[in-house]
């Protein structure tokens, strides 16, 4: 398999395991009305790019129409999930809040990176499907990022110093 089908791949996963665990994020904190509504929506953006690299893909003989690769879940994925449903509104849950925004950031950061490589193969190949397919995708993926930062920046004050 080619450097460009290893990305492409790569990076459809990273997009579905991005909704998927933003959902879940959505989920357990579903008290945090602002929190909960902002991460469906940005959610929503990882399916539509995921979408559209199952449909690019297909240009560069891949087929990533197939069901999600699930990844192990963890033991402390679980834990987490318990521990939001016992603790409902009590000051742990802004930890686990926090902790849930760092792996969004992460994930979506690594997503970008991958956007970013397609973006310049792009560019570098004259393929004006991977360019346009990065530079309509690629700006979302900041703002997914900017938003957990953002979240990050306003909630850890609050909440590591009331600990």
């Amino acid at each position: 398999m080619n450097g460009i089908a290893l990305t492409l791949r790569a990076l459809h996963q990273g997009e579905r395991d991005l909704e998927r665990d933003l959902l879940a994020a959505a989920e357990r904190h579903r008290t945090d009305h602002e929190f909960h509504h902002v991460a469906v929506d940005v959610a929503r953006w990882s399916r539509e790019h995921a979408a559209r690299l199952a449909d690019a893909g297909h240009h560069y003989g891949l087929d990533l129409s197939g069901p999600r690769e699930q990844s192990a879940p963890g033991a402390l994925s679980a834990l987490r999930e318990k521990a939001a449903e016992a603790l409902g509104r009590r000051p742990e849950t802004g930890l686990l809040l926090l902790h849930d925004l760092r792996e969004l950031h992460l994930a979506a950061a690594g997503n970008s990176l991958h956007w970013e490589m397609v973006g310049q193969l792009g560019q570098a190949e004259r393929d004006g499907r991977l360019l346009d397919l990065a530079t309509s995708c690629h700006p979302q993926t900041l703002r997914q990022m900017r938003w957990t930062n953002t979240m990050i920046k306003e909630l850890s004050p609050q909440l590591l110093g009331s600990v």
